[in-house]
C-alpha cells in the first residue's frame, strides 16, 4: 500500500495531518522532540496506510513523503 516519511526536523507538531489522515494512523510523538523542540508526527500502524498522500498535500512544512 503505502509508506510514509516524515523528516522529523522539519515537522512543527501542527496535527494537520493527523486531522486529514482517513485511516487514523497518525499521531504526535509522546516521548521524543526535534531540534527545536516540537512532537513530531509519527505514524504508528503502517500497515494501514492507503497511500492517499492527504497528509503530505495538508502538510504546510512540506515534512511529509508518501510513496505508493
Amino acid at each position: 500500500m503505502g509508506r510514509i516519511t516524515v523528516d522529523e526536523q522539519r515537522c512543527k507538531g501542527c496535527g494537520l495531518c493527523i486531522n486529514v489522515c482517513p485511516k487514523k494512523i497518525l499521531k504526535l510523538s509522546e516521548d521524543k522532540l526535534n531540534d527545536k523542540g516540537y512532537s513530531f508526527m509519527v505514524c504508528f500502524n503502517m500497515d494501514e496506510c492507503i497511500g492517499c498522500a492527504g497528509c503530505a498535500m495538508m502538510c504546510p512544512d512540506i515534512a511529509i513523503e508518501v510513496e505508493r
